[in-house]
């Protein structure tokens, strides 16, 4: 009979590895302490932060100025209507009786065969001040021999302002036709209308200022 194989010797069971080593613990840092402040000095106080700006209003939109009043509208202030300084109330012109000639305001006269419908007559020598007492601008008028004196009379006219001759006329005699006169008064305070005789005989002449006006303000 075959022989049975010797029986097999059992295994020696495997020892258990080693514990793995635990890992060496990091050493904890010892904070580093603050620096105390020196006995008997107290710490710097932080700045407090300043307030922020307040917001500025916004200005109000300016009031649009009115536009300026007009200026008053001319008037013309005919010389045969004014008065003398004695008895106007000096906020118009008026003549001034001390330093004035006769005069005689008219409606209606003729010079050189043709009628104006306002004016005044004076004699071949003659001085007429008037004081404008307000802003004018211009004396008008046409100037001659009246024809009551038939032809005769030799005249020459003047206009002054402030006591600067602004306007002189030619010889005028009798039967010529008016000569027209205007000038600017501008910054004036006083007119003075004057008349002189060519000879001594013309004195008896008499002048007319015709249509004789101021244009003021």
């Amino acid at each position: 009979m075959p022989q049975k194989p010797p029986p097999e010797k059992p295994k020696a069971e495997p020892k258990p590895s080693p514990p793995a080593p635990k890992p060496t613990p990091k050493p904890t840092p010892t904070p580093t302490p603050k620096p105390k402040p020196p006995a008997g000095e107290k710490p710097e106080p932080k700045p407090t932060p300043p307030p922020p700006p307040k917001p500025r209003p916004t200005p109000p939109k300016p009031t649009p100025k009115p536009p300026p009043p007009p200026p008053p509208a001319p008037r013309v202030y005919q010389w045969n209507e004014l008065a003398y300084g004695l008895t106007g109330d000096g906020t118009k012109p008026e003549m001034r009786l001390t330093e004035s000639s006769w005069v005689w305001q008219r409606w209606g006269l003729s010079v050189g065969d043709k009628r104006y419908s306002h004016g005044v007559t004076v004699h071949g020598r003659s001085s007429v001040t008037i004081d404008l007492n307000r802003s004018c601008s211009t004396y008008d008028a046409v100037v001659g021999v009246d024809d009551m004196t038939l032809g005769l009379g030799r005249v020459r006219f003047s206009v002054y302002g402030d006591g600067a001759r602004l306007w002189q006329s030619p010889l005028v005699k009798g039967g010529d036709p008016a000569v027209p006169v205007r000038v600017n008064l501008s910054g004036r305070k006083t007119v003075r209308l004057v008349v002189e005789p060519h000879t001594p005989f013309d004195t008896t002449a008499l002048a007319d200022w015709a249509q004789s006006r101021m244009t003021c303000r």
